[in-house]
């Protein structure tokens, strides 16, 4: 927050607010996360009337209002106000305090009470704690901003995402309903192979949506267990060989014969089948992935080369970002969430290590990941891979 805070004063005797504003014009407060102190500028209201008056032209950041007033009482002037002090923190100060009048008052907004006669040091003590109050307040209500703008661009990029292959899909299917295509012939199957692929792309979006957000809220218990990090690596290569070998790209494991590990065996696949398939989808037409498994010092590294299309420095700043892809004109019909990378940090970083990236265009990628051989964190657990 830092800056200056704006008090009024509410009171009919005009001692009370001189010496209110002579203790706290000098003060200053040191509020949570903030590094500038927070000064106080203080106005003055003798009536409830000045004090609706002063509210409506300008609300301030914490009123305090005596119970006790001339005319309309400090409770007619909190229902009065209403929602137009509804960021104010109020201090009802009262000569009269009794159980009626605090839950009274506490139902109609004020945040504390502070009774007559105060001290210079109780004065500071209870607006230093409304002060840190309203801080915290803030904070709340500007994280809960955040959130809903955050929810709103994930809608808004889920909406983009599916739209085009939701319409694909719809032009096939309007294609096959007219009849222009006779079932059984090669363009009929090709349709229906298009068709399957855009739903597919569809699913593992929407699968790693979810997955997304089980890691992010911790849904799902964690299962470290000893194992060999080898087997998991040859594990992976297998699953995306048949990938691999649609488009002549070699895949070469280096490894010694054994890397114990501590780790859950489903977030270390998530990890492989990720890297793997990238490397293989961002490839070129007989290329190459070389998979290096290493001891560490206090654990493993593992490498994931490949021959692919690269990225320029800006474009690796972008990597592990919800959502990114990159796009261009050699990515163009790569097919993808843009999610996987983003799932694959996240789960490295809950594991306790850490992911890294080299690349260049036109040469290749190398993505480096390292994890402590000890037992990770206890977390909660991951998703599926992309």
């Amino acid at each position: 927050m830092g800056g200056t805070l704006k008090v009024l004063v509410v009171d009919d005797e005009p001692g009370i607010r001189l010496a209110v504003s002579r203790v706290l014009e000098p003060h200053r407060a040191t509020l949570p996360d903030e590094t500038e102190e927070t000064a106080f500028e203080v106005a003055q209201a003798a009536t409830g009337e000045e004090a609706l008056a002063a509210c409506t032209a300008g609300a301030p950041d914490i009123l305090l209002l005596d119970y006790k007033l001339p005319g309309i009482s400090g409770l007619d002037v909190l229902e009065r106000l209403g929602a137009a002090t509804a960021e104010t923190i109020v201090v009802m100060i009262t000569a009269y305090a009794t159980i009626e009048t605090a839950v009274t008052a506490t139902r109609r907004g004020a945040y504390d009470f502070l009774a007559k006669p105060f001290t210079p040091a109780e004065l500071r003590t209870t607006v230093s704690r409304a002060a840190t109050h309203l801080a915290l307040q803030r904070r709340a209500r500007r994280l809960a901003e955040e959130k809903r703008q955050a929810r709103f661009q994930l809608l808004s990029v889920l909406f983009h995402e599916l739209k085009s292959p939701l319409a694909a899909v719809e032009g096939y299917l309007d294609v096959l309903r007219a009849g222009f295509l006779p079932p059984g012939s090669a363009q009929y199957d090709e349709v229906l192979e298009r068709s399957r692929v855009r739903l597919d792309g569809m699913r593992r979006l929407v699968v790693d949506l979810l997955d997304l957000t089980r890691l992010e809220s911790g849904q799902r218990k964690r299962e470290p267990v000893a194992l060999d990090a080898k087997d998991v690596v040859l594990r992976a290569v297998e699953t995306v060989q048949p990938a691999a070998a649609a488009r002549g790209i070699e895949l070469v494991v280096d490894a010694p014969e054994a890397v114990p590990l501590v780790a859950d065996p489903g977030e270390l696949e998530i990890v492989l089948n990720n890297l793997l398939s990238n490397a293989v989808k961002y490839n070129r037409e007989g290329g190459r992935v070389d998979v290096t498994l290493s001891k560490d010092a206090g654990g493993a590294r593992l490498a994931v080369a490949d021959t692919g299309i690269g990225m320029t420095a800006q474009e690796v700043g972008r990597l592990f970002g919800e959502f990114v892809r990159i796009r261009n004109e050699k990515t163009r019909d790569i097919p993808g969430s843009g999610l996987g990378l983003s799932i694959v940090k996240k789960v490295v970083e809950l594991a306790g290590g850490e992911v890294s990236v080299e690349s260049e265009p036109g040469k290749g990628t190398t993505f480096t990941v390292r994890l402590p051989s000890g037992a990770p964190p206890p977390v909660l657990a991951a998703p599926h891979a992309d």
